[in-house]
């Protein structure tokens, strides 16, 4: 067992609605949905699936992943 513990790769998982499928701008930024901050990709991964086919039936709804380690470390 090894004392190293690994590398945390931190991503956010959001949404909200934006004002038309074509762009990426949110219609109320106070109604976005903060999903979680996740330690790595697969788990964000997840949350961001389930996320948005729970929104499926409103084209209008987006979900993000965000690589906040990319950013906090960005060589």
């Amino acid at each position: 067992m090894s004392d190293v513990e690994p590398t945390q790769l931190l991503h956010l998982v959001f949404g909200g609605e934006l004002t038309s499928p074509d762009n990426i701008t949110f219609k109320d930024l106070e109604k976005l949905d903060v999903v979680g901050i996740f330690p790595n990709y697969q788990a964000a991964h997840a949350a961001w699936k389930a996320k948005a086919q729970a929104t499926v039936d409103n084209a209008a709804m987006r979900y993000f992943v965000v690589h906040i380690h990319r950013l906090m470390q960005p060589e």
